[in-house]
């Protein structure tokens, strides 16, 4: 297998594009196609895959999303299907129903002067309108492992007409254990010598390497080292925060920032679902999208947040694979994400293209064991700082119970709880000077926080650990030594131990 690979870390999009699509001497309906959506110039995974894939050679491909690779692979097979008019067709899995749909139209905006079918095939929706469009004919067939396979079983599909395949977010495939479908899917396409084959991978890792070598012919390796590219287009910034000043210090963030375009990512599910909820009662309208969501409300909510409907969307990794929003202002992280390679594909989404643009990224006591890794995968340290009290913004949805499976209360003020100055014991006024003791314990200076931002990433994860899990394991070593202190708990292992000696007594009296 050759390889041919090709790097440009280190430079801006902008200095590395060249090549217009005009110098490609493409078939002139799709040109069209291509000036209607916009493309001019290719992006540097364009270029040097249309360089090789135009010819009808193998490759497979290392390239991060937002790089413009779902371009290149349909400007190629689309080329090759308008050229060769001898029945064949072209297939692209993808590993999720949401990618499917934005390739899905993607491929229709480019096809938009040809002759071309393009149709989706997903699981989560019925099986008669993909049945219907294969009975029409489908030059071009877009879907996920499962219900191709399921098609093809059910011999409603012939895979034996494939003459161009494309897998796109190969090693995503393998993480959502799409394997074993992915082999037997291929193994109902014609031989490799007989197809053109590309793989996209945001990362070639042996998996993907092994599918290479095994399901292709000779193929070439690009490599396009995006990642250094999408992070140097980005302000980032990383703000440590306790996990319980998590929300009002994002609060404070949308109400100063005000962004146009938003995506707030969680690391669970729960958390998205509860965000959204919070966001909602604090005056923020907001859509979430997890995967347990009913297929039809996933692809509005996914539908408005393009059209510009809802402004801000809260999501898990898997759910936003898929999202392609090329004007979007921003990115927060309100979880450091648990895998260092998903901390580029966030961010990443709001540098499309060579535009640049903002994320923000939440850490707190325990998010802070996941920064290290995802500093040493971007090979920089992200600038940061430290909250400070005075930005922090009043959370209406503080005591409000959550339910997962319903609507929250939008009166906070009738839900009954125990304050904080109940539950510590302590009059009003010891309970605001102990309330500002912590504070000051819980804020840095301004040296400190210059100090902060001269370290390295070992160590201030060494700096926040000490700060805030040391410091509550210090508080509840405090509640239990003032619990156990107090008269009634001192009464109690007296009377304890009476009972225990009145018992001995009763013995020794039986005997």
């Amino acid at each position: 297998m050759a390889s041919v690979v090709f790097y440009c870390g280190g430079m801006s999009v902008q200095d590395f594009v060249q090549m217009n699509y005009s110098q490609l001497n493409l078939t002139e309906s799709l040109f069209k196609g291509l000036e209607d959506a916009g493309y001019t110039k290719c992006t540097p995974v364009q270029e040097k895959v249309l360089a090789v894939s135009l010819s009808g050679k193998d490759l497979y491909v290392q390239s991060q999303t937002g790089s413009g690779k779902t371009a290149a692979f349909l400007v190629t097979i689309i080329e090759q299907l308008l050229k060769k008019s001898d029945g064949k067709n072209a297939l692209i899995l993808v590993p999720t129903r949401e990618l499917a749909v934005q390739v899905e139209k993607e491929a229709e905006k480019l096809t938009k002067y040809t002759k071309l079918k393009t149709a989706s095939f997903f699981g989560g929706v019925g099986y008669e309108k993909q049945v219907e469009a294969l009975k029409n004919g489908v030059d071009i067939l877009i879907g996920t492992p499962g219900r191709l396979l399921d098609l093809q079983e059910s011999k409603k599909l012939n895979l034996g007409k494939t003459a161009f395949l494309a897998i796109d977010e190969a090693d995503r495939m393998f993480d959502m254990g799409f394997y074993p479908d992915l082999r037997k899917i291929l193994g109902f396409l014609p031989d490799s010598s007989s197809r053109q084959t590309m793989l996209f991978s945001a990362t070639l890792n042996s998996y993907v390497k092994n599918l290479a070598w095994e399901y292709t012919a000779d193929a070439l390796e690009i490599s396009i080292d995006s990642g250094n590219i999408t992070v140097d287009q980005i302000q980032q910034e990383l703000i440590h925060v306790s996990s319980t000043e998590k929300l009002p210090l994002l609060l404070s963030i949308l109400n100063f920032e005000k962004p146009e375009s938003l995506i707030i990512f969680c690391n669970t599910k729960k958390t998205c679902e509860i965000l959204s909820k919070r966001l909602l009662i604090n005056g923020f309208k907001n859509e979430y999208i997890i995967g347990d969501l009913p297929q039809k409300k996933r692809l509005k909510i996914m539908g408005d947040f393009k059209s510009g409907k809802i402004k801000c969307l809260i999501a898990t990794d898997v759910a936003a694979r898929g999202i392609d929003v090329n004007e979007l202002a921003m990115v927060i992280n309100y979880d450091v994400p648990d895998e260092a390679e998903n901390y580029v594909h966030r961010i990443g989404r709001t540098a499309r293209a060579g535009k640049s643009g903002k994320a923000y990224t939440l850490c707190s006591e325990q998010d802070v064991y996941s920064l290290l890794p995802v500093e040493r995968y971007i090979a920089m340290q992200i600038p940061s700082r430290v909250a400070v009290k005075e930005e922090l913004a009043e959370d209406k949805s503080s005591g409000v119970y959550i339910k997962l499976d319903g609507k929250p209360s939008l009166k906070p003020e009738k839900i009954k709880k125990t304050s904080d100055r109940q539950k510590s014991g302590l009059k009003n006024a010891d309970f605001k000077r102990q309330n500002l003791k912590n504070r000051k314990n819980q804020y840095v200076s301004s040296a400190e926080l210059e100090k902060l931002s001269s370290m390295s990433s070992d160590e201030r994860m060494k700096y926040y650990k000490n700060k805030y899990a040391g410091q509550k394991n210090i508080n509840e070593g405090a509640k239990i030594a003032k619990h156990q202190n107090t008269p009634s708990r001192q009464k109690n292992v007296q009377n304890k131990k009476k009972g225990l000696l009145s018992k001995i007594k009763s013995l020794f009296k039986n005997k």
